[in-house]
């Protein structure tokens, strides 16, 4: 995109969208700012080239340290991560995901990966954005440092390595001032970063606020960083905009079938204006047997449309079978994901809609914990657990566990 042109920037703001204009090169100045939090209420927006700053809160943000700096893998790698973490956007919503580097070090790449929730109604403007990119990389912050800002009334953060946004998230708090729930979700933040071998040291923490005098005691005391309270910087365009491009599909559909119609509409009546001219009798008698032609293949295919929806119909039945959501494999992984360190499992008995798990561990903790585990797991909530006590043996606890879907559940 060029970025000697006029743009516009819809920017999420302290209680609403604020638009924000330049004209050439020169710095985005605001326009307005509204208390509207729906992106779809938003008026006088101008002709300019539109760009959209997604929210905090509209994204999942997904750091990660790869051993590889080949910027064509960085894609792939991320949607592992994701896949990993239960991260699977709608293929069918547009392009949800997109990957960002933060920092090229020694052997390994700091990359921040993001998912974007699907706008639901209302959370896009009138207008239809020529870009779209997240707010957290439009304002500009030098080294590590830790930026907390409020969106739609709610205060989030993001916290920065080597100038570059390396995690985000939204919180609960709509107090006047950053509480101290917010200064526990940062340091919880910065040790998940540190457990990934990722460590932004942040020297400040950047509180960027148009209130007078907030109350930055609970960063201070819980971060003990030095807390700088200035208004909000006027955001800028990132160097390479993001690939995040939502699609309502459904609209789409209609919009491109609509169009085909107008299209063979106006062939239809220009072909009809022309047979008037030249041929109008051999015009009426040829789109007659044309259109007894096309009324017996009709009728000629009635038979296969009948097959195609006993087909699709037995299809359907076969659904459950073949839905890799029912693999065995895939119901076993995500078994062994909650297998604590103690615990073996001797012998599993897996299919679609039935269970079976026989096991044993030295701690009965263990075999509490792997209880507890399966039984909250969210893709194993369908099953209805049989969590019997554990017996005692001489080689500690043995369990024997089984779960089934009900038969009056569907099968996904």
């Amino acid at each position: 995109m060029n970025k000697s042109t006029p743009h516009t920037l819809l920017v999420p703001g302290e209680s609403g969208w604020e638009l924000w204009t330049r004209q050439n090169d020169g710095p985005f100045s605001l326009l307005a700012a509204g208390e509207q939090p729906r992106a779809a209420d938003v008026g006088g927006i101008p002709s300019a080239p539109l760009t959209l700053l997604f929210p905090v809160r509209a994204l999942t943000a997904v750091p990660m340290r790869v051993t590889s700096d080949d910027d064509a893998l960085f894609a792939d790698l991320a949607a592992l991560h994701a896949e990993r973490l239960g991260l699977r956007p709608d293929p069918m919503a547009g392009q949800l995901t997109d990957v960002f580097v933060v920092a090229r070090e020694a052997e390994s790449t700091v990359l921040l990966a993001v998912e974007l929730r699907p706008p639901g109604d209302g959370e896009l403007p009138a207008k239809s954005p020529q870009a779209f990119d997240l707010s957290a990389r439009a304002f500009p912050v030098d080294g590590d440092a830790v930026a907390v800002w409020r969106e739609f009334g709610r205060w989030v953060f993001a916290l920065f390595h080597h100038g570059a946004p390396v995690y985000f998230q939204a919180t609960t708090d709509d107090g006047p001032a950053p509480g101290e729930s917010l200064a526990r979700d940062i340091r919880l933040a910065l040790a998940q970063l540190s457990m990934q071998a990722i460590h932004p040291h942040p020297a400040r923490v950047l509180l960027w606020t148009s209130a007078d005098d907030t109350d930055v005691t609970a960063l201070q005391r819980i971060l003990g960083l030095e807390v700088a309270c200035t208004p909000r910087p006027a955001p800028v365009l990132p160097a390479t905009l993001s690939k995040l491009l939502p699609a309502d599909v459904r609209a789409a559909r209609r919009a491109a079938t609509k169009r085909r119609n107008l299209v063979a509409g106006i062939a239809a009546a220009a072909v009809l204006y022309l047979g008037l001219i030249g041929w109008f009798g051999f015009g009426i008698w040829s789109d007659h047997r044309e259109a007894k032609r096309l009324t017996a293949e009709a009728e000629a295919l009635a038979p296969d449309a009948a097959a195609y929806a006993v087909h699709n119909a037995k299809w359907q039945e076969l659904l459950p079978v073949v839905d890799l959501g029912n693999a065995p494999v895939d119901i076993l992984y995500r078994i062994a994901t909650r297998i604590p360190p103690g615990l073996r499992l001797k012998n599993a008995e897996i299919s679609a809609d039935e269970i079976k798990l026989q096991g044993e561990a030295q701690q009965l903790q263990a075999v509490n914990n792997f209880s507890l585990g399966i039984t909250k797991h969210n893709e194993l909530t369908r099953f209805t657990w049989e969590t019997p006590e554990p017996n005692q043996s001489s080689r500690g606890w043995e369990f024997v566990y089984s779960g089934e879907i009900p038969s009056s559940e569907p099968q996904p």
